[in-house]
């Protein structure tokens, strides 16, 4: 996609701008540019070819479609110039669609100047907004946002009005296994049962377990401490046959003190790799390692 007006972002509005664009607002938040409301023929707008969200659920268009033949188009369309007298759908393509099902002729527009930047980032708020998303669809704009553009948790829970623990929650099911996070997408595990498989050592069979015996999150929780001790009697066996060095036991001691958690280092004799585990005791102090590990 062509960069429209060849403007460079830099900083860019900013995010609570942004905001501006996919929440209904009486005033605009860049008072500079005034919201003008106007109404175009529906042929003239076309969709985002860049759009994240490439699934429209049929029954939630069907429904909208219903909800427009009866009451209309009540929130406007965010568009912005293609050329050709078109407008480019920056948010709102839902009910540009179901517009079309409901063969209503013209759409109500707001016009922005926006750069290709810009246009992404709005097209991913707007998805984050929707109720429907699954745990794994909202954690993953989240991270687009963070990746794509530099986004702080603690910015983007003050503009999208979640807690910074809310997103950092939702973050951390991300780094579950594939085949735990599809059980999460679709509906076989809740978010509960998900952020107690994120500290297992095999969260995968631990999630075949528990839905076969559809168990509880506070089962699952039970599930996973009983599987910790297990694991941890055993490699304490095994840690005892390889007693560290002084060196390495200094260099675990002034990392636990530098960051206020439990540092353990493996690092076999004579070789390069090894292994650092950092041990947190909560979320706090998970998120205090995200913002050492992420700092610039």
């Amino acid at each position: 996609m062509s960069s429209k007006g060849g403007k460079s972002r830099g900083l860019g509005r900013g995010l609570s701008a942004l905001m501006a664009d996919v929440v209904p607002s009486s005033e605009s938040a860049d008072q500079s540019s005034p919201v003008t409301e106007q109404t175009v023929p529906i042929e003239k707008l076309v969709p985002n070819p860049d759009q994240p969200r490439r699934q429209f659920d049929q029954d939630d268009l069907n429904d909208l479609a219903a909800s427009i033949r009866e009451k209309g188009i009540i929130q406007p369309l965010i568009v912005r110039p293609s050329g050709d007298d078109t407008y480019e759908i920056v948010a709102g393509e839902r009910r540009w669609r179901a517009a079309q099902m409901a063969q209503m002729h013209e759409a109500p527009i707001i016009v922005r100047d926006l750069s290709d930047t810009e246009v992404l980032e709005i097209a991913i708020i707007e998805n984050i907004q929707r109720a429907d998303l699954n745990p794994v669809e909202e954690a993953a704009g989240y991270r687009q946002l963070m990746d794509r553009f530099g986004h702080t948790q603690e910015k983007l829970g003050e503009a999208l009005g979640k807690s910074r623990s809310h997103i950092a929650n939702l973050l951390r099911l991300l780094t579950l296994p594939d085949d735990v996070q599809d059980h999460l997408r679709y509906g076989r595990l809740s978010s509960g049962h998900a952020r107690a498989l994120i500290t297992s050592d095999d969260p995968s069979g631990l999630a075949r377990k528990v839905i076969s015996k559809a168990l509880s999150v506070r089962a699952t929780e039970e599930l996973v401490r009983t599987q910790s001790g297990v694991e941890t009697k055993t490699k304490k066996k095994i840690a005892s046959k390889a007693e560290k060095d002084a060196d390495t036991k200094a260099l675990e001691g002034d990392l636990s003190a530098n960051l206020g958690m439990t540092v353990s280092l493996s690092h076999k004799p004579g070789q390069e790799a090894g292994k650092v585990t950092i041990s947190y005791d909560s979320l706090e102090q998970l998120d205090t390692l995200c913002r050492l590990l992420s700092a610039t």
